[in-house]
């Protein structure tokens, strides 16, 4: 028999990030637009999942709290596809938290609970080059297997031109290789072969990988968010 853990509903998926060598930006006044930006199309096209907002935490960072990991997941691929569009580099730390205090529902923030503290350790860790981060303290095998496999996405991500991420952000979005030929005016055959050299195929079935994996969790620790 296999016994499935559930908690009661104070485990929450924490979502952090920060942007990239922000520091050093040529115009820091356009980047904090486009940054505020990004984070308020998110918070309203993500509403659903969201039970804390993203919320700029200092000038570069920002956290939110989700129904749940796999939720949490699909949020910073949104915020890392739509500050990409705008060559805006980001990382990010998906975690899991017990929330001790109520939830705050306009900011996220004035929260603690074990689990934050761990995801803010992981975000610090700064000389790593992946751009997504896993925090699970509960099942450090997992949290290991999930963070390499972030890393292989970045690598990835980091070796695109810029046609093969237009393309493979609106593959990944939901638009068909006929809607992309014709935004692009191009052939299919065109996108065919742009979506093959950006190693469309691989980091579709690793992105599939993380998202079952952190369903899994979700199942194991309670959480339920909606469908992705």
């Amino acid at each position: 028999m296999i016994w499935v853990k559930i908690l009661p509903m104070s485990c929450y998926a924490v979502l952090m990030g920060d942007l990239v060598d922000s520091e050093g930006h040529d115009d820091p006044e356009q980047l904090h637009a486009a940054f505020n930006a990004a984070i308020e199309r998110q918070n309203a096209g993500l509403a659903a999942d969201m039970m804390s907002p993203l919320t700029i935490t200092l000038g570069d960072e920002f956290q939110g709290l989700l129904t749940s990991l796999d939720a949490a997941a699909r949020a910073a691929r949104a915020v890392r596809f739509d500050l990409m569009r705008q060559d805006i580099d980001c990382r990010f730390v998906i975690g899991l938290v017990d929330l001790k205090t109520p939830i705050n529902s306009e900011r996220a923030w004035n929260m603690m609970g074990p689990g934050f503290a761990a995801a803010r350790e992981r975000l610090g860790e700064k000389r790593s080059s992946s751009r997504y981060r896993f925090s699970i303290p509960q099942d450090a095998l997992l949290e290991t297997l999930l963070d390499a496999i972030g890393g292989s996405l970045s690598a990835i991500e980091r070796g695109w031109s810029v046609a093969q991420r237009d393309v493979i952000i609106a593959l990944s979005e939901g638009a068909s290789v006929a809607d992309v030929a014709q935004a692009r005016d191009v052939g299919i055959p065109n996108v065919y072969k742009v979506r093959s050299a950006g190693d469309y195929d691989r980091y579709l079935t690793e992105w599939d990988a993380v998202h079952t994996a952190l369903a899994d969790l979700d199942l194991r620790y309670g959480l339920v968010g909606t469908d992705g």
